[in-house]
This record gives structure tokens, sequence and C-alpha cells, in this order.
């Protein structure tokens, strides 16, 4: 029964790539379009069959205590925010241009997935998806995976509290850090204007 329910499933998803491959053909392979409900459908699918049973039945050796979600909210602020945003929505300019896009982490496709499964996907990644493969194989990545599957449970009830405090581990931009500099520098007393320096040099 179980070679049966496996062989069905090959059979779809080779005619579904075929369907998906066809309609590539036809109008390119731009990230751009809004991914078809049946690549959708895929995704969701591969993120579910990415880990074997074995790995889906791992238990989180992490204690749910708020000192190690702390740790997994850190981690995420500095590594995950930036495509799937503070709050899990993945609604950040990566997680929205992203194809297929950043899930919404908050919701059932993703929290009803088992402890192992989460683990697995955060440590190896998911071909052919934005999601990359985090683990490096040693017991400091895999304490971080676990303590980030924490925080990914914990996603549906985040404060506004915690999403301020977050913004500020959050990886800063170029533009971001030149502005933090200036504002240093006004608050040293540094406050020359650069262009009106220029323009008095030349009265």
């Amino acid at each position: 029964m179980k070679l049966a329910v496996g062989i069905a499933i090959v059979i779809l998803i080779l005619s579904a790539g075929t369907i998906v491959m066809l309609r590539t053909t036809a109008r390119g392979f731009s990230a751009r379009e809004e991914p078809t409900a049946l690549e959708r459908f895929l995704a969701s699918r591969a993120r579910k069959f990415a880990a074997s049973d074995n790995v889906k039945s791992q238990q989180n050796p992490e204690p749910n205590t708020s000192e190690v979600i702390a740790e997994g909210r850190a981690h995420w602020a500095d590594h995950c925010a930036t495509c799937h945003g503070n709050n899990g929505s993945g609604n950040t300019e990566m997680g929205k241009n992203l194809y297929p896009r950043a899930p919404d982490m908050r919701q059932d496709a993703t929290q009803k997935l088992s402890d192992g499964e989460l683990f697995y996907i955060i440590e190896n990644g998911i071909r052919l998806t934005g999601m990359p493969a985090w683990g490096n194989g040693s017991a400091k990545s895999q304490a971080d995976s676990w303590k980030l599957v924490r925080f990914i449970r914990h996603l549906p009830q985040v404060s506004d509290e915690e999403e301020h405090a977050m913004q500020k581990m959050n990886p800063k931009t170029p533009a971001e850090l030149q502005e933090e500099s200036e504002e240093e520098r006004f608050l040293k007393g540094d406050n020359t204007d650069v262009s009106a320096e220029h323009s008095h040099h030349h009265h």
C-alpha cells in the first residue's frame, strides 16, 4: 500500500512539474511572477517531505524556557528576519521577492510541522526555494537550530515589545550604518556639514 501511495505521489509531482515547465517555457523564469497555486502546493509539499520519518520524530533537546526562547529570538533577528520578518510574517522586501514567497511562519502550514521537521529544514534548507542550509554539523549549530525551533513555536505570540527589541538586533544596511555614523558624529559635537563647508570655501 505504501509503495502504491509513493508511486502515486511521484506521478503527481512529475505531472505537476511538467505543467510548471510548460508554463515557464511560455512565460519565462522571472521571480516577479506570482507563484501559481500549484507551485505553492509543491513548495509546501517539499517542506513536508524534506525530512525522513526518523528526523520528524526527533524531540527538541532544548528546554522550553524564556531563556532559550530569548536566545532563539536574538538568533532569528540576526539571521532569519531579513526574509521572514521579526514577527515571522514573511512581509519583508526580501521575503516578498523570493520565489516561492517566504511563508507566514505563524500559520498552520509551518506550526503543524514537527520539531524535527523544523530543525531539519533550518539545518539543511530546501532545494528550489529561497531557504538556505544554515547547519554546519557542529554541536553549537545544532543547539542554535533547536533554539530557533522554540522561537518559531513562539512566533504566534510575539509581542510588540519583543519586535521592538529585535529591531536593534537586525542586520544594518549600508545606508543605515551611514545614518548611524552621522548621528554619532552629531551627538559628539562634530556637526560640520560637508556640503556647507565646501560652498563656504568658494565665497
